[in-house]
């Protein structure tokens, strides 16, 4: 489904990505773990197109300067330089790190916001399926973002990636700074998710542990680079990286 290869990004003189090569399949749920400053959101930007964004803000305020390089292939489509806009449209949604929810918008409109690349009758549908998962966000509907917990933010803003029917969901940290608790609900959700719906997710994270039971397939990121891929069995049964990365 997702395969990019050589990816390269550069902020001025350090190295952001050196060379990653990375790829989901269909219906498949990939982790990609890393430590602070890995490049885990760096490539979520990439591959989502986002980092292009960047990139012309940066040039245009007379900023830092970024280079990117690479090839990102989807659904057998090279993608590397569609806009961001052109990716979703074609089912590629980044649910982004520290939720980014519109905080002046109630919970339903929110959502509404989401399915912009949705019909009718999807919105309405998606709509149904996000309070059936997250039925804490119910009773909810009219409460301002900005006023909703962390974790209630979190649901929110994962169900409003769902709204913009994803084929692939990018999960950039969801778990960061959350209680064990609402740590273990979005973990059986995004298990939910990829089997429910049928649709693949990348989900990074910097401490592999919570992650591990629902992930298929990982990554490990240092410094930009890709150091390491395997089963969750293989990389478990590796003691460097249980030791790094799973606490165990």
């Amino acid at each position: 489904m997702l395969e990019a290869t050589g990816l390269m990004v550069f902020y001025e003189n350090m190295l952001a990505l050196n060379n990653v090569s990375i790829r989901c399949e269909e219906n498949r749920i990939i982790g990609v773990f890393g430590a602070n400053s890995a490049g885990k959101s760096t490539l979520m930007y990439t591959l989502s197109g986002i980092m292009e964004d960047i990139k012309k803000k940066e040039e245009m305020a007379g900023g830092e300067r970024i280079t990117v390089s690479g090839k990102i292939q989807f659904k057998g489509i090279d993608i590397t330089k569609l806009k961001p806009s052109e990716r979703a449209r074609r089912g590629l949604i980044l649910c982004p790190e520290r939720r980014r929810i519109f905080k002046e918008s109630s919970v339903l409109e929110n959502l509404k916001i989401g399915g912009y690349l949705a019909t009718p009758a999807q919105s309405r549908e998606t709509m149904d399926y996000v309070f059936k998962l997250f039925p804490a966000l119910v009773k909810l509907k009219k409460r301002v973002g900005g006023f909703l917990s962390g974790g209630e933010q979190q649901m929110l803003a994962i169900g409003r990636a769902l709204m913009a029917q994803p084929a692939l969901l990018l999960l950039d940290e969801p778990l960061l700074g959350l209680s064990p608790l609402m740590q273990a609900i979005l973990i059986r959700a995004t298990k939910v998710i990829g089997a429910e719906k049928q649709i693949s997710i990348l989900v990074t994270e910097q401490y592999a542990r919570p992650v591990l039971p629902i992930v298929d397939y990982a990554f490990i990121l240092e410094n930009g680079a890709a150091v390491m891929e395997g089963t969750r069995q293989e990389l478990l049964n590796n003691p460097d990286v249980r030791a790094a990365y799973f606490g165990v």
